[in-house]
């Protein structure tokens, strides 16, 4: 296990509207207030998003099952921001239904249907930042 502690910095809520890019527009926020990591809470709907539900093989590197969503339909998540590659990267997880239909997953494509609100919460002085396992195949956090 590794890990760090840091403290609470600022709070930005913000309303993403129909068909905005959560990735893309949250990462755009962290980038214009110089957020390098944080925790992200969303709520409201996805019209779609293509959903990383679990594997499909783990060895020798991780190949992503994905599910398409298909709403309009109805989402909470929980995530994180840290740097990547190319600058923020959201990594969250997400409960989206619609009637009967529930996918439950990691959703690395996702466009806002009517209304997304979503929270960030600023975490100061931590040093992660998002980097390939070359073993896995997939970005993990790294302190």
């Amino acid at each position: 296990m590794e890990y760090r502690v840091g403290r609470l910095g600022r709070v930005v809520a913000a309303r993403l509207f129909e068909g905005e890019d959560l990735h893309e527009c949250v990462a755009k926020i962290a980038r214009q207030e110089g957020i390098r990591a944080g925790a992200v809470l969303i709520t409201g709907g996805f019209r779609q998003a293509q959903v990383a539900v679990g594997p499909q093989q783990e060895v020798p590197k991780i190949v992503p099952d994905r599910r398409e969503f298909l709403g309009p339909g109805e989402v909470l998540g929980v995530g994180t921001i840290y740097p990547g590659e190319h600058g923020p990267s959201l990594h969250i997880h997400t409960g989206i239904g619609k009637g009967d239909k529930t996918v439950v997953g990691c959703p690395r494509a996702a466009t806002t249907f009517l209304v997304l609100e979503v929270t960030i919460i600023e975490m100061d002085g931590i040093d992660g930042h998002r980097e390939l396992d070359p073993d896995k195949g997939v970005r993990l956090l790294r302190f």
